[in-house]
């Protein structure tokens, strides 16, 4: 519930429900790997079976067994979808109106200009229902200063439309608010998402993966390597080799590095697999240029 100095006195209820699972498993030399799987949903009548979650998850462990470091090259670096949402974050943090004010993001000033792939859209929807027919995860009537919700796209076909703003970084930008204030139980407002997403392609993750001679499909990143001023990009990861499109074997230990504005432009493919699992979503994506920091 929110009310506020200048009359406004709005309400709503919310839900979630999730069910998730990491099992370990180990190889005939004793080397453990782990991994997981989850389900989340509005209302628990819409998650996943817990069986198929497990079967999941355990599929996804099973075939991490034997990874290995591969050799420091530059190669195509395919994201899945449940790390390639992380990227859309960064964009996020970047597409911030308190960051963009400041001159804290590498897209300070670029409004209106290509900012990305011609492929590329990225939309922010307060609004929108998932296909079950509940409101998304990131989904409400309002934002924290009583404004409605709206749908604002930031990226589109490459092309930066659209900070997210606050009413105070709008006027700080000379700008109106695009109805993204986001706040606790205290304090003044910030800046949040509702439902970021990756607008999907027309590929198939496997016809993305058939595509590319040599490289590495990414299913987990670690730390928080990241630079929003800069766009300067390296995080530590783990996945599976691509060896004349196909998964080989595992691979672990080893750091992607890149730029951000540089990476956005490199996006070669997009795959139609957009499902939401929470209120950040994106298809598995393919990016050309980056480098692997190995053995």
């Amino acid at each position: 519930m929110l009310a506020n100095s200048r009359g406004f006195v709005g309400s709503y209820r919310s839900s979630y429900a999730g069910v998730s699972v990491a099992p370990l498993a180990m190889d005939a030399n004793g080397a453990m790997q782990r991994d997981g799987w989850w389900s989340s949903a509005r209302c628990f009548s819409h998650l996943e079976a817990p069986e198929a979650v497990g079967r999941e998850a355990a599929r996804r462990t099973l075939r991490r067994l034997g990874a290995r470091r591969v050799q420091t090259q530059r190669v195509p670096i395919v994201f899945a979808p449940e790390v390639a949402r992380s990227l859309l974050g960064s964009v996020f943090e970047a597409a911030s109106g308190d960051a963009v004010w400041r001159g804290a993001s590498f897209l300070a000033g670029r409004l209106g200009e290509p900012i990305a792939a011609p492929s590329l859209t990225i939309v922010d929807d307060n609004t929108m229902l998932l296909p079950s027919g509940a409101g998304g995860f990131g989904s409400s009537p309002f934002d924290g200063e009583g404004l409605p919700s709206r749908r604002t796209v930031v990226v589109e076909a490459g092309v930066l439309r659209a900070y997210l703003l606050n009413t105070y970084s709008a006027r700080k930008l000379g700008l109106k608010s695009t109805h993204n204030a986001s706040r606790g139980l205290a304090g003044t407002p910030g800046i949040g998402c509702g439902n970021l997403y990756l607008e999907p392609g027309t590929q198939t993750p496997e016809e993305i993966l058939a595509a590319i001679p040599a490289g590495l499909y990414v299913t987990g990143l670690m730390g928080f390597g990241v630079n929003v001023v800069t766009g300067d990009y390296s995080r530590g990861a783990t996945g599976l080799w691509i060896e004349n499109g196909q998964l080989t074997h595992a691979v672990e230990e080893v750091t992607v590095a890149g730029n951000l504005a540089e990476m956005l432009k490199n996006v070669t493919a997009i795959g139609s697999d957009l499902e939401f699992r929470g209120a950040v979503a994106s298809p598995t994506l393919r990016i050309d240029g980056m480098t692997i920091a190995g053995a």
